[in-house]
């Protein structure tokens, strides 16, 4: 065989070789795993497996805003709607950086044009299916999506979902360790602040309604909150997080002390005073000795407030 044949034959036999191996002339390696992933999850009967962490998120919902801020995923947030109340001083700097998407729930086509690949909703009104938010409809986008677990609670919530929560989320977005230290540290402060009363307080939650109280029941960590504050949700026997009760059960199960929820376009002062101006309420014993607690909604949902939100009611109880 003539000489410069042989030589391009051997060129040829070789590129297959070359293409085996990387520039500096070592063996290829694949990509290696974020440390925890894959990392499956059963979250509200949809179970996801991560490959690796999202890195552009969307909350909606204040309070699992929060979670992400406590955990120090700020950089990925790529968007957040509805605020109920003033974020923790704490968050401020970090939220204030934060793109808002709109003041409620962005519609869909807004919530696309952030490019997200994770959503992550406080209440079910997130995935509204009606409004095109189904986390079907966001799966079929290649989104994964997560609701808070108060959000399709099937039986009381307590601080042990709280927990759950905040190590789920931490353990999704691979920081696992810094979701473990808060829970320990959120043990030691409930601890500390947890109420021993033998005789707990009658307690009404008043959240907002004219015709009827919108207020706290018992599947939801309010009831919980009040429970380990030393008080008795009067209304622990609705089988909701919130629902609607008449100003005549409210009149008949005698609370001693209301909590009023502060948050949205209507003050504490003019929940108060509502109150007070009810004819139908003027034997209420609360309303007698005019005992009012005050909570912010936030502290009242499953985030990372709840536990510091028994002692906040325990003072005023």
């Amino acid at each position: 065989m003539p000489r410069p044949i042989r030589v391009l034959m051997t060129a040829a036999l070789l590129l297959p070789l070359a293409a085996c191996s990387s520039s500096d002339g070592t063996d290829a390696k694949p990509e290696s795993k974020a440390p925890g992933f894959p990392y499956t999850v059963t979250n509200c009967g949809v179970k996801t497996t991560y490959e690796a962490p999202p890195k552009r998120a969307v909350t909606m919902n204040q309070h699992v805003t929060e979670v992400m801020l406590e955990l120090g995923l700020k950089d990925r947030i790529a968007g957040t709607a509805y605020l109920d109340d003033k974020v923790l001083p704490k968050y401020a700097k970090a939220y204030a950086d934060t793109p808002v998407l709109a003041k409620e729930y962005p519609s869909y086509e807004k919530l696309l044009a952030t490019n997200p690949d994770f959503v992550y909703g406080g209440y079910a009104s997130a995935f509204q299916a009606g409004e095109g938010r189904s986390r079907e409809a966001l799966a079929k986008s290649g989104i994964e999506s997560r609701l808070n677990v108060e959000g399709c609670a099937k039986k009381p919530v307590s601080m042990d979902d709280v927990y759950r929560e905040v190590r789920e989320v931490g353990s999704t977005f691979g920081v696992r360790a810094r979701a473990d230290k808060w829970v320990a540290a959120a043990q030691r402060e409930l601890a500390q602040r947890e109420a021993k009363s033998k005789k707990p307080v009658p307690v009404f939650v008043y959240d907002s309604g004219d015709k009827s109280a919108f207020t706290a029941g018992g599947r939801g960590i309010g009831n919980d909150i009040i429970e380990r504050a030393g008080g008795r949700n009067v209304f622990a026997d609705l089988d909701k997080s919130f629902g609607d009760a008449s100003w005549e059960s409210v009149v008949d199960r005698k609370p001693e002390v209301i909590v009023i929820l502060d948050y949205g376009g209507t003050t504490v002062a003019q929940k108060k005073k509502r109150l007070l101006d009810d004819p139908v309420l003027a034997n209420v014993p609360a309303i007698k000795h005019k005992r009012f607690a005050v909570l912010p909604l936030s502290d009242t949902v499953a985030g990372v407030r709840a536990p510091a939100a028994v002692g906040k009611l325990a003072d005023q109880l």
